[in-house]
């Protein structure tokens, strides 16, 4: 989406996590639970959808499959893709629907076991487009290009590729909010937080509508300890796409840091919610924000299903050391 988990002091920055886990460019093997597909005998069908610019739609949508004029299946919008894996043969009718923007319909013969790539671009809703001010400019075919290598060597983690085609794209289009949204990401993968937010406010200044710049900035405010600050552009950023997980964590953890536990621990809580699990280090904030509030018991249990589902992972040391510092200031019972 997509979405840099600021200091804690324990931990280590979160956007890598979330962008390795919210990449925009992993073709054809992202699905609505963003988890990778393995390849099978059978077809699948691949959307990518985009605006007139030819950048991802980041906000909130659904993609419906019909075969043969019957409900196939459904996926949510996930950073402008969705997937649908190990389907039958048929001739199926793909129809795209995102907040803001006018649905649109493909349609595509499935006759031999292949992936096959859907790409849409969608118009605005003349309503949404008039309220949200002057349109973004064009990007050439070139620039779209280049920026679309970009996101897919970020997916990938390799930031020289993605640099490379990040600077073919800023010589084409240097003032495009799409290809500064990239640069700020690219940056936050550097851990350089202060380019990065430097690059995303131009970005969400430009084009107020993306979702996932106004995320990544959040991002870099809270991981140079503006947590204070990070507020604002994670709010932003939940208001244009409601089931995005990471500005909910930057909310956590800026509440924690502020000493708001309550709104930490509702924050922190929802972001485990809607990411289904990916990170225990969300988990380790839930039980940190339970014990900050008295939550004792709640918090021991959440730090003994961490260590239960991720045994292996460096926060399952750090829960352990959690549940026997509760234990020895009699906070909670000793198993």
């Amino acid at each position: 989406m997509p979405f840099a988990k600021p200091h804690t002091g324990w931990s280590t920055p979160i956007f890598f996590i979330i962008f390795l886990l919210t990449s925009l460019g992993a073709p054809a093997q992202e699905s609505s639970n963003q988890g990778i597909i393995p390849r099978t005998d059978r077809p699948e069908i691949s959307v990518t959808v985009r605006d007139r610019a030819g950048a991802m739609i980041t906000a909130a949508g659904t993609v419906k499959l019909y075969r043969d004029g019957t409900p196939a299946g459904s996926a949510a919008l996930s950073r402008g893709r969705a997937f649908f894996g190990s389907i039958p043969f048929g001739s199926y009718t793909v129809v795209i629907e995102a907040t803001g923007y006018k649905s649109a319909q493909r349609d595509v013969n499935v006759s031999i076991s292949m992936p096959y790539e859907v790409d849409a671009t969608l118009q605005r809703d003349s309503a949404d487009e008039n309220a949200g001010g002057p349109a973004k400019p064009l990007l050439t075919p070139k620039a779209a290009e280049a920026l679309e290598k970009t996101w897919k060597a970020l997916g990938k983690n390799k930031l020289s590729e993605a640099e490379k085609h990040l600077n073919e794209a800023l010589q084409l289009a240097p003032s495009h909010p799409d290809v500064l949204y990239a640069q700020g990401v690219l940056f936050l993968h550097k851990q350089n937080p202060t380019e990065a937010q430097s690059a995303l406010e131009k970005a969400s200044q430009m084009d107020p509508s993306n979702a996932g710049a106004f995320s990544a900035l959040c991002m870099a405010l809270a991981d140079q300890g503006k947590y204070e600050q990070a507020i604002a552009p994670a709010e932003k950023s939940l208001q244009l796409d409601a089931k995005a997980w990471e500005p909910q964590w930057v909310l956590g953890e800026a509440y924690y840091h502020l000493q708001q536990y309550d709104q930490a621990l509702k924050a922190s809580q929802q972001a485990w919610t809607a990411s289904n699990g990916k990170d225990p280090r969300i988990e380790l904030l839930v039980a940190k924000s339970q014990t900050a509030v008295g939550q004792y018991e709640d918090a021991a249990q959440s730090l003994r299903d961490l260590v239960k589902r991720y045994s292996d992972h460096p926060e399952a040391e750090t829960a352990r050391r959690y549940l026997d510092r509760l234990a020895k200031d009699g906070k909670i019972h000793s198993n």
